[in-house]
């Protein structure tokens, strides 16, 4: 098995705040290999977003690393340098962001940016780059790239503009390929073409593809393995197949009930999981999920439950989760 690209190792992660340090992530692992997609899902405010910020080194300026790191190329990047980071971002690591619109300058055209984008490739002239970024272009499916070069962001549909962000995100074929809920603004049908998409990019591209998202359709379609992830812990890790089909922890088996997907009668009421996060201010010294979890005991609400390994590749942070 090839060793991995880039890898999260005991992350932890807080935001200063009014009410004192929030532990958005907390003791997080995570570990790509080339030529691997892998998911990592949640409910909104279960520390997706930082995960995804921190493989890109682009955490907020009131974020703080408490412990552990980011392992890239033999370094944490996470402790390099502002302009160690900056030459990394794009050329070994680049990400599709959630929205297009606030991705691309929307006073500059979309070929001014893609060339911009290629800034440290040497050797090529602007008009080599430009080539470059219309075969890119068309590459991702958009059928008429000139044209689309000399259009500004607001000129794009939504489709588009998703296609247009992927192919600036592969334009200096990355090391690892970050997708934040790459079809949250999209339509049914533009959500199913930029997932086609990404399948084919999938066949032709080598490095590791990390997608973040809730959608847990998408992650069965694209990738091999999935981190669930909830109160800024990974709860459970472990192939495609044996999480969706198999899932061990019981937060996992609740995301999998709420999934539209799965219900196969009409109900005038979508399931839904009780109760809310815990507050990451003061998380709970037990279970995070105990609150919220149908067979919690006494012990899952005073003692952190252990990450158990319960089958090849496959964990679970849980008392319950047995091998």
């Amino acid at each position: 098995m090839s060793e991995a690209l880039i890898k999260v190792d005991d992350l932890s992660i807080a935001y200063a705040s009014e009410e004192g340090p929030l532990q958005a992530l907390r003791h997080a692992t995570l570990e790509a290999r080339a030529g691997e997609a892998i998911g990592i899902v949640g409910e909104s405010g279960c520390g997706k977003s930082t995960l995804a910020s921190a493989l890109i080194t682009l955490l907020a300026r009131n974020a703080r690393v408490t412990s552990g790191g980011v392992q890239f190329g033999g370094r944490d990047i996470l402790s390099i340098s502002e302009e160690e980071k900056r030459k990394l971002r794009g050329r070994h690591i680049a990400m599709i962001f959630q929205d297009p619109m606030t991705s691309f300058n929307p006073v500059l055209t979309i070929g001014e940016q893609l060339v911009d984008f290629q800034g440290q490739r040497e050797g090529l002239s602007k008009s080599e780059k430009r080539q470059q970024a219309a075969a890119m272009l068309k590459r991702v499916g958009i059928a008429d790239p000139g044209r689309c070069l000399d259009r500004y962001v607001h000129e794009l549909s939504g489709g588009m503009r998703q296609r247009a962000a992927i192919a600036a995100a592969l334009l200096m074929a990355p090391d690892v390929l970050v997708a934040d809920e790459p079809t949250t603004a999209l339509d049914v049908t533009m959500e199913a073409q930029i997932i086609h998409l990404l399948r084919e990019l999938r066949r032709d591209y080598n490095g590791a593809i990390v997608i973040v998202t809730h959608h847990l359709g998408v992650v069965g379609e694209l990738c091999d393995r999935v981190y669930v992830m909830y109160a800024g812990e990974v709860v459970e890790e472990g192939s495609t197949d044996d999480v969706y089909h198999r899932p061990r922890h019981p937060y996992t088996r609740a995301l999998i009930a709420c999934d539209p997907a799965n219900l196969h009668e009409q109900t005038p009421v979508l399931p839904t999981i009780p109760g809310r996060l815990p507050d990451l201010v003061n998380p709970p010294s037990g279970c995070s999920f105990a609150a919220r979890c149908p067979q919690a005991s006494a012990r899952c609400r005073s003692v952190a439950p252990p990450y158990v390994e319960v089958g090849p590749r496959h964990a679970a942070r849980c008392h319950e989760a047995l091998p």
